[in-house]
């Protein structure tokens, strides 16, 4: 069985207002020829398929049509969770009906874990489907235990699922996986809960072949070669900058003979970060070669004041996405106000964001921003007791 193994498509992201979907088309026809190229059977997605719980109509037309690509034209059976920025209700809605064209989707756990059965001339291949989940949804089956974080309640999930380890086992999951002290390599783009309690530690999916990871934008592996976030088709973050993105292809012979490899994907648009004297950033042979249409963070780091630098940025980077001072001025400046931190202990979560944002971005959160953060952060502490 040859398989993909890709999360995290995000698909109707902006990253910084800018949208990305002409992006996530062009790297998903990447994604399609590759698949034709590799003689792919099956596809695995692991969670995060749009960037939020109602997606444009854009976003769901582009998934649609991927999907159309994969299952009605090259006849692929195609595996989805949830994760944790999907709606699991309107992911889920027909998934029914598309079971019958080999589209298989998962957006909740009911009690065991959905397991679908396929044969090849190896024998059995058992898929099983994961999604996000938090402790308080599954808490209503194992009222007898204690539950209290990510890991006791994949760890009690796993100890009730009678999975046969003498057959080929797989399993999709989208949490934020660990290996005792091992933490996979993180941005600024994953959305993870303070103090360590998402953690699920990668020992729970011992007794799973492959273990198909989502939540972490970075492809890697954690704990073992056979336990591998795909991360992202994309950069969605200047945090990504160094990432290589690529897809994960595993072979699956008989039990135990699994391999792997990673083909590297080629966006349209990469995204970078330039840095030093404006003067110098605008010169052309010191961009002459690079693709200018690339998206753009710019530090410029003169002493002095500079008249309409972001103007001058985009005269010759016309998609610079975020301009930022980087100076002895604006450094005291910052440092001074991170420095005392028995104060930042004292104010709420919203006066720090808003402060954070402002350094960000160089300007405060408007009213619906705020209004937005507020709900997030009560929606926040409401998950977490």
């Amino acid at each position: 069985m040859r398989i993909l193994h890709l999360s995290d498509l995000h698909i109707g992201k902006n990253v910084l207002e800018q949208s990305m979907l002409e992006d996530q088309e062009y790297i998903l026809k990447q994604v399609i020829k590759n698949i034709k190229k590799e003689k792919i059977d099956i596809v695995l997605i692991s969670g995060d398929i749009y960037d939020r719980s109602i997606p444009p109509s854009e976003a769901v037309n582009l998934l649609d049509n991927f999907l159309k690509i994969l299952i009605k034209d090259l006849k692929l059976k195609v595996f989805i969770i949830s994760g944790n920025h999907d709606s699991k209700e309107r992911l889920n809605f027909g998934s029914k009906i598309f079971e019958e064209e080999g589209l298989y989707i998962c957006t909740s756990y009911e009690g065991n874990i959905k397991k679908i059965e396929l044969e090849d001339k190896y024998g059995k291949l058992n898929i099983y489907m994961l999604p996000f989940i938090k402790p308080i949804e599954i808490r209503r089956y194992f009222e007898d235990i204690e539950i209290n974080s990510f890991n006791d309640a994949i760890k009690n999930i796993m100890k009730k699922e009678n999975v046969n380890e003498n057959e080929r086992n797989i399993i999709l999951s989208h949490q934020f996986v660990t290996a005792g002290n091992e933490e996979p390599e993180k941005s600024d783009s994953e959305t993870l809960f303070l103090g360590g309690t998402e953690n699920v530690d990668i020992s729970n999916y011992d007794k799973f072949d492959y273990v198909a990871l989502g939540h972490i934008h970075g492809p890697q592996r954690i704990g073992r070669d056979t336990a591998r976030y795909a991360g992202t088709i994309l950069k969605y973050s200047f945090s990504e900058v160094n990432q290589k993105k690529a897809l994960t292809i595993i072979d699956y012979k008989e039990k135990e003979n699994l391999k792997y490899k990673t083909i590297p994907l080629v966006p349209i648009r990469d995204m970078r970060v330039i840095k030093g004297p404006i003067q110098e950033l605008l010169k052309e042979e010191n961009y002459i070669g690079t693709n200018r249409n690339d998206y753009i963070r710019a530090i410029i780091t003169n002493e002095e004041p500079i008249y309409d630098a972001i103007g001058q940025i985009k005269r010759v980077y016309p998609n610079t996405l975020r301009l930022d001072i980087e100076n002895s001025k604006y450094k005291n400046k910052y440092e001074n106000k991170i420095s005392n931190i028995d104060e930042i202990k004292k104010r709420d979560e919203l006066e720090l964001f808003n402060e954070f944002f402002e350094f960000q971005n160089n300007n405060k959160l408007n009213k619906m921003q705020t209004e937005i953060m507020k709900n997030i952060i009560s929606e926040v502490k409401r998950n977490e007791t």
